[in-house]
C-alpha cells in the first residue's frame, strides 16, 4: 500500500462552499493514491501519465468511489493509466472534432446553425481521463473584458443564432458574479432565445447548485436548459439527487449525456441503471456519445458494432424516453451523427 502521511480525506459535507470544494482537490498521483488507499504499483504509470495532462478531482467524487478497487467505474474514469502515454491508433488527434477551424474568435466555437459554443472559461471542477478537449488551446481562449465584448458582438451580429451554449472548462466553476453577467448580457440579445448551460459541476460539487445560481436562472428571460454529464448510476448519490431534483422543481430542464467507456459503462445493467436513477432525479438520457478519437485516450474506446448491439438491448429493457441516442461527433458534419441500430444483434465478426 501506499505509506501514510499528512494527506487527509475531508469529508465534502464539511465543506462550507462550493467554492472551498472546488479548490480542496486532489491533484497528483501521491494524493489519489494514498486516499483511494491503492497499491504501490499502480503509482509510476499514473505520475508518468498525469505530466501531460494534470489530475484534478473533487473529494466529493472521490468519498463514491470503493479504496482499493481498481475497477471501480467512476475510479477508472479519473485514474491516469499508462495507455494515455502509448503511441495512439490512426485517427486518434489533438483536435479530433476540428474544433480549431470552428474557433471563428477567442471564445466562439461556431459549428451548428442557429446555435454557437462560448468557452466561458478553461477550468474544470474534475479531470476526465477520456476528455475530449485535452490539448484544447485555452489559453487562446481566456478573453480579456474587450474580447469578451466581441465574442458578445459576434452573436449580436448573426441573427440566425438563437441558442448560446455554455461550456469550457466548465461554465459553472466560474463564481456568481461572472457568470450571472455573462447570462444577462446574452440575456440582452434579442435573438437569442435559449441558453444551454453544458456542466459537470452537479454530478462531481452537486454543492454549486445553490439557492442563488437557481434564482437568477429563473430570473433569465431566456429558456434554461442544464445538460449534465454523468456516466455511471454510482455518480449520483444523495447530494447530486436533491442538487437536480432543486432545478427541475424551479421549471429547468434537466437533460444528461454520457460518453460510452470501455469497461465502465458498456454493459446493459450500467445502461439501464444510469437511465433510471435519472430519471429518478427527474433527468432524462438525451446523448451517449462515443468516443471522441482524442490522443491520449484510445484504451477507452467501444467499438461501433459492440455499442449499437448494446443499443439493441437497451431499447428491449426501457421505454424510448428513456433510451439515450448514441451519436458520434463528426469534424465537419452540419450537426451529431446519430448511429442507427440495428434489428437484430449484428455479429463481431
Amino acid at each position: 500500500m501506499i505509506p501514510q502521511n499528512d494527506i487527509i480525506m475531508h469529508s465534502s459535507k464539511q465543506t462550507s462552499s462550493w467554492q472551498q470544494q472546488l479548490a480542496d482537490v486532489v491533484t497528483s498521483a501521491e494524493q489519489l493514491a494514498q486516499v483511494l488507499e491503492l497499491p504501490a504499483a499502480y503509482l509510476q504509470a499514473a505520475q508518468q501519465a498525469s505530466q501531460d495532462f494534470a489530475i484534478r478531482v473533487p473529494r466529493a467524487f472521490l468519498e463514491r468511489i470503493k479504496k482499493g478497487d481498481v475497477n471501480d467505474p467512476l475510479f477508472r474514469q479519473i485514474w491516469p493509466l499508462a495507455q494515455e502515454n502509448a503511441q495512439p491508433p490512426a485517427g486518434f488527434l489533438l483536435d479530433p472534432l476540428g474544433e480549431a477551424s470552428s474557433n471563428k474568435t477567442p471564445g466562439i466555437i461556431h459549428k451548428y446553425h442557429g446555435r454557437v459554443l462560448l468557452v466561458t472559461n478553461g477550468s474544470c471542477a474534475v479531470h476526465c481521463r477520456y476528455c475530449f478537449r485535452r490539448h484544447f488551446p485555452y489559453g487562446d481562449n481566456a478573453l480579456s473584458s474587450q474580447q469578451w465584448l466581441e465574442a458578445l458582438d459576434y452573436i449580436q451580429q448573426r441573427p440566425e443564432i438563437n441558442e448560446v451554449i455554455l461550456s469550457g472548462g466548465d461554465p459553472l466553476t466560474n463564481n456568481d458574479k461572472r457568470l450571472f453577467g455573462l447570462i444577462k448580457a446574452i440575456g440582452e440579445i434579442p435573438h437569442v432565445t435559449r441558453l444551454r448551460i453544458h456542466t459537470r459541476l452537479p454530478i462531481v460539487i452537486p454543492a454549486r447548485i445553490t439557492d442563488e445560481l437557481v434564482d437568477n436562472l429563473t430570473k433569465s428571460r431566456l429558456k434554461i436548459v442544464v445538460v449534465v454529464h454523468s456516466n455511471h448510476a454510482n455518480e449520483i448519490d444523495g447530494e447530486v439527487a436533491a442538487c437536480l431534483k432543486k432545478l427541475y422543481l424551479a421549471g429547468i430542464h434537466v437533460l444528461n449525456q454520457a460518453v460510452l467507456l470501455k469497461d465502465i459503462n458498456d454493459d446493459l445493467p450500467s445502461q439501464v441503471n444510469l437511465s433510471e436513477a435519472l430519471f429518478d432525479c427527474h433527468v432524462l438520457p438525451y446523448y451517449l456519445h462515443l468516443l471522441d478519437p482524442v490522443v491520449g485516450a484510445h484504451h477507452f474506446e467501444v467499438k461501433l458494432v459492440e455499442a449499437q448491439n448494446l443499443m439493441l438491448a437497451l431499447q428491449g429493457h426501457l421505454p424510448g424516453f428513456l433510451v439515450p441516442k448514441l451519436v458520434r461527433e463528426v469534424d465537419g458534419r452540419p450537426s451529431k451523427t446519430t448511429i442507427d441500430t440495428p434489428i437484430t444483434p449484428i455479429s463481431n465478426l
